[in-house]
């Protein structure tokens, strides 16, 4: 009886710290503390010195909204930031001196051979300096550049995560510099300064820009929106500035990508490099040739040289007051969550 009770206690001792050994690193993990600020430095008077780092060290779908304080110096880094980093917030010490700095671009060679899909070269949707495919992203202060010149499509922002906000923001490229990618993606733009070449805002997102300077560096097209037939809104320009480099004469608000296009400015001051006829239809394509005829173009009270509403294609629109009333950061933005970037 002893011998049997004895062993009874062994057996019960090996199960309890077999239990004990299987179950402490969760509980370890789970009671882990993880800071809700975080700062970079590059010189190594911070928590990291790369922001790529902070943002790895962020828990995995957290509920918590974490701040990354990116402190001056020019970070040349390739950033991602996944679906499962949610609720981050990226704030630069200065916007002239919070630098992020890349120099991919379509067609370049990837230098650890081919990538995850298979390709040895990258594309347009690989060349991102940053990459924000999770929700509740914010920036603040940060200059983003691809640094690769004109050399064909080189992204300087790629986003595909919902609910993102960019204030106060820089983002230089040449083209396809800001890239807002997918269709169920809401972005706020707020009092940004956006630059490039041919089609440097272009994507399927629902996306506004609010007291935004948009300057074109060459005779090209701003714009080139994939909006779906399901979508209400595209890329709405509200208050907003249009300026060129020296020497630009002859750009376009925009072409369709896609045939249901959806681009809108409203009170925007129009340079005098905009042409008269404001909007290009993009023909030459053999898969969508007449996406003028879907493509949902207006403007609404703009002013400036580049404004002209009695010359514009005759495919484009004039809001009246009562259509534009519709155009609010909220009714564009609010989707089915009721999201208001503003409040």
């Amino acid at each position: 009886m002893q011998n049997n009770l004895t062993l009874l206690l062994s057996r019960s001792t090996i199960i309890l710290l077999l239990c004990v050994i299987c179950f402490y690193p969760e509980a370890n993990a789970q009671s882990k503390v993880y800071p809700t600020e975080i700062t970079v430095d590059k010189n190594g008077k911070g928590n990291y010195r790369t922001i790529q780092e902070a943002v790895n060290s962020i828990r995995d779908l957290g509920e918590v909204q974490v701040k990354i304080f990116i402190k001056n110096g020019t970070y040349q880094e390739k950033i991602i930031i996944p679906s499962w980093k949610t609720e981050i917030s990226l704030v630069g010490e200065s916007k002239e001196h919070t630098i992020i700095t890349f120099g991919d671009f379509s067609g370049k060679m990837n230098s650890g051979g081919k990538d995850g899909f298979g390709l040895d070269k990258i594309t347009t949707y690989t060349s991102f300096t940053v990459l924000v495919q999770a929700d509740d992203v914010s920036m603040e202060n940060l200059t983003i550049i691809n640094s690769a010149g004109r050399v064909g499509q080189a992204v300087a922002l790629h986003v595909e995560g919902d609910r993102f906000i960019a204030n106060n923001c820089r983002i230089s490229g040449n083209q396809d510099t800001l890239f807002p990618a997918t269709e169920n993606s809401r972005q706020f733009y707020n009092n940004c300064y956006i630059e490039g070449t041919t089609d440097f805002i272009f994507g399927k997102a629902t996306a506004v820009f609010e007291r935004c300077t948009i300057k074109s560096l060459t005779n090209s097209y701003i714009t080139a929106a994939a909006t779906s037939q399901r979508q209400k809104f595209g890329f709405v320009f509200l208050n907003c500035k249009l300026i060129a480099a020296d020497g630009v004469n002859k750009v376009y608000l925009g072409r369709p990508w896609r045939p249901y296009a959806k681009i809108v400015f409203l009170n925007t001051d129009l340079g005098a490099h905009i042409v008269a006829e404001g909007w290009n239809p993009w023909k030459g394509d053999a898969m969508f040739p007449d996406k003028e005829q879907t493509a949902f173009y207006a403007e609404y009270k703009n002013t400036g040289l580049g404004a002209n509403p009695k010359s514009r294609v005759k495919w484009s629109r004039q809001l009246t007051d009562k259509e534009a009333k519709y155009y609010t950061i909220t009714n564009i933005l609010k989707g089915t969550d009721d999201w208001n970037p503003v409040k």
